[in-house]
């Protein structure tokens, strides 16, 4: 009796946690969806994953990372960065931000929304769609 009350608890719990389908729309439409278990479809097909850990396939290669601190590097070299607040920066100048709300902007302009992004992992995990499936959206 006494091990059932914490485990209903944690079961209750983790739900919470875990990671959750992110939608992302562009122009007012669906382009991307980021799966909890990291599968990223663009425009309705399969187009890659996002691992937890932060490593970035396409195509079932590995073409970058994005690392807890925020640090994104595509093919070994450091990239970019977003910052726990959603700044983007590339290659040390300020890129744009995914808001708490999911609003993106790119270099001023509102590009897109995402929904399901309120925390910063999920951020993390929107920018590594931005940055390796969206044609590189923050570059200009």
């Amino acid at each position: 009796m006494r091990l059932t009350l914490p485990l209903a608890l944690a079961a209750l719990l983790l739900p919470a946690t875990a990671l959750a389908d992110i939608t992302i729309y562009r122009g007012g439409s669906r382009w991307a969806t980021l799966e909890d278990d990291g599968d990223v479809y663009v425009n309705g097909s399969r187009a890659g994953q996002v691992e937890s850990d932060g490593d970035v396939y396409v195509r079932g290669s590995r073409v970058g990372q994005v690392e807890p601190d925020g640090d994104i590097y595509a093919r070994g070299s450091r990239v970019g960065q977003i910052e726990s607040d959603g700044d983007v920066y590339v290659r040390g100048s300020r890129a744009g931000e995914i808001e708490s709300d999911g609003d993106i902007y790119v270099r001023g302009s509102r590009w897109g929304q995402a929904q399901g992004c309120g925390s910063a992992g999920a951020r993390r995990r929107v920018a590594a769609v931005l940055f390796f499936f969206a044609g590189g959206a923050f570059e200009q």
